[in-house]
């Protein structure tokens, strides 16, 4: 026998033409879409993961920057990120019953299940948002040092971390804004700090249950905890405040920290954004009865393909990102 003639069904599944491997066209591009978004998410965990390794002795913990909870006030370490988390899994199996329900003509149950997607997906991208903007503002305030190095305070009776509030003093500096309304013409100055720099060291020199907290992690996987002595020698080395994070300081640590978070995060935010955008448009669709009036509801499924792999990345993100 020819070893080039192929049965039927290797031919049917193999032979290529308009349908290789029995997706149709836009499922086959979607695919395409998915892995080339997929390296582009792995060169960014990549990359990430080099930063860390290389800067491990100064990465922030992450069970010390991410602790808060929207309307609770203490220290929750990763538990609005896991409930984040939840939220997006548990809307991507919403999204397989909303296929599912497409597959057997089911126009209620698509509807149904895919408000309940569109609901979890809302709910993390604002979840997200709520994230950024505590993590700009901060929390403590912190000093960046000559080297740029961040400072910390923590109260050695307690052992907990300590706010530039709890301890600087109010000088008479010059720290009013002028303002338009004033008659004064003027050039728009910066963001300026709760204290400033001789405020702080002033508050820090006075209040002696005060410690420094360096950036470096020690042997027991902790920042460095400096005596008080120690802390007063460093103190000299301070530049300025450091409140919250943004791409150019962190009080949190280390500035790449930062820039990854933003930039990964974000990243994916946006794909998470524009799932929604697009669960809405299909949604609006299946009502109006597009997809049962085709007689089948492969759009639903493609749009599931995109929704999956969005929440597979956030799995790796939050992995990598907030765990390990």
């Amino acid at each position: 026998m020819d070893s080039t003639v192929t049965t039927g069904a290797e031919d049917n599944v193999w032979g290529g033409g308009n349908r290789p491997l029995g997706a149709s066209y836009g499922k086959l591009m979607m695919w395409f879409f998915i892995v080339s978004d997929a390296l582009t998410f792995s060169g960014f965990l990549v990359s990430y993961g080099f930063s860390r390794f290389k800067f491990i002795e100064t990465w922030p913990i992450a069970d010390e920057v991410f602790t808060h909870v929207p309307f609770f006030h203490g220290n929750y370490p990763m538990y609005y990120v896991a409930f984040m988390t939840f939220i997006l899994i548990m809307s991507s199996v919403t999204m397989v019953l909303a296929v599912d329900a497409g597959h057997r003509m089911m126009k209620n149950r698509v509807i149904w299940y895919m408000f309940l997607t569109i609901i979890g997906g809302a709910i993390f991208v604002g979840s997200q948002a709520w994230e950024w903007a505590t993590f700009i503002k901060g929390d403590f305030g912190a000093l960046e040092t000559k080297g740029g190095r961040i400072l910390q305070f923590v109260n050695a009776e307690t052992g907990e971390r300590a706010a530039l509030a709890d301890f600087s003093k109010t000088l008479p500096e010059e720290r009013v804004k002028h303002e338009g309304s004033n008659g004064i013409w003027y050039q728009k100055e910066g963001y300026k700090t709760s204290y400033s720099l001789n405020e702080v060291v002033e508050g820090f020199k006075a209040s002696p249950n005060i410690l420094i907290r360096t950036e470096t992690i020690n042997e027991e996987g902790e920042k460095t905890l400096l005596t008080r002595q120690e802390s007063l020698a460093k103190l000299k080395d301070a530049k300025l405040v450091v409140e919250g994070a943004n791409l150019i300081r962190n009080e949190y640590g280390s500035r790449l920290f930062a820039d990854f978070f933003f930039f990964i995060t974000g990243f994916h935010g946006f794909h998470v954004f524009s799932g929604v955008v697009i669960n809405v448009i299909i949604f609006f669709n299946v009502i109006l009865g597009t997809y049962e009036r085709r007689g089948h509801y492969e759009m639903v499924e493609k749009v599931g393909l995109y929704w999956h792999f969005v929440d597979l990345v956030w799995v790796f993100v939050f992995t990598f990102f907030y765990l390990v």
